[in-house]
């Protein structure tokens, strides 16, 4: 946990699924100069009069230094070879407002937990606190999600309030809201566990889940929201993010999630992208 402004944070966290390495760029990079020969890569220097069989490809895949990609990333600044490589991180527990700084980066791929479909415990608790409960049986269901990045429970409760006020407010304007809150086959269940919360919460859980539920409800959450992701950079654009992000002019959540991306990253692309201080 971290403070930021007076309220206490959860961190991201972070793990390398794939990378591709390194070795890919200098065989781009011999390439562009016809140097195979002059690689201390022995992979890279059989490649300078054949074509590289399956083995080979691994052992390529497999290079762990290069002094070609150094002096091209350092010295002449050469960056378009570290497109080559491409590493793909899952993040998971970073926030909402994270995503909008991302999609600043044109070049990354990104796939997020989506709030189309993963909304349905949220109105699912809405839905029993309305038909046994009340606004403090949502509040202790949803506090249970340890759906935000923040981590102080009073504040969250203020969260989760402000939740229950909006869809409140939307099912006194909706002329059906059950249906487009809950499944069809599930409907049957609020007049089957009327006056018991809990159990029509489980019950609703259990059953068929609402397509799309999150298309009514996305108004309901805030940038505080917890999110889940897998994004691939290639090294030159992974470049800039740590450029941009591991900055103190960078918004601090994504600069903690920059450097925990930067923690699992090996070394052999950090040489190449970051200053050593």
């Amino acid at each position: 946990m971290r403070e930021m402004y007076g309220i206490e944070y959860s961190q991201p966290k972070v793990v390398l699924l794939q990378d591709t390495g390194i070795g890919v760029a200098e065989a781009a990079a011999r390439t562009c100069y016809d140097s195979f020969e002059n690689s201390e890569n022995e992979a890279i220097q059989y490649i300078e009069n054949h074509m590289p069989n399956e083995e080979m490809c691994h052992e390529i895949n497999e290079i762990e230094d290069s002094n070609l990609l150094n002096d091209l990333a350092w010295t002449y600044f050469h960056h378009s070879i570290l497109e080559h490589a491409n590493l793909s991180f899952l993040v998971r527990g970073t926030s909402r407002g994270v995503l909008q700084e991302h999609a600043r980066h044109r070049i990354q791929a990104i796939s997020v937990r989506s709030t189309r479909y993963t909304m349905g415990s949220i109105i699912n608790a809405f839905v029993a606190s309305k038909h046994g409960g009340d606004k403090n049986f949502f509040i202790d269901k949803v506090l249970d999600f340890d759906m935000f990045v923040t981590v102080d429970k009073e504040y969250n409760k203020i969260e989760i309030g402000a939740i229950y006020d909006k869809l409140n407010y939307q099912s006194q304007t909706v002329e059906d809201f059950h249906s487009i809150a809950v499944a069809k086959s599930s409907l049957e269940f609020i007049e089957r566990f009327q006056g018991d919360a809990p159990a029509l919460f489980e019950a609703l859980q259990s059953g068929k889940k609402k397509r799309n539920v999150g298309d009514a409800f996305k108004h309901i959450i805030s940038d505080n929201v917890k999110v889940d992701m897998v994004v691939t950079f290639n090294l030159r654009s992974l470049k800039n993010y740590f450029t941009l992000r591991d900055s103190g002019a960078a918004y601090f959540q994504i600069r903690w999630l920059a450097q925990e991306m930067m923690r699992a990253t090996p070394s052999k692309y950090l040489d190449l992208i970051v200053k050593k201080k």
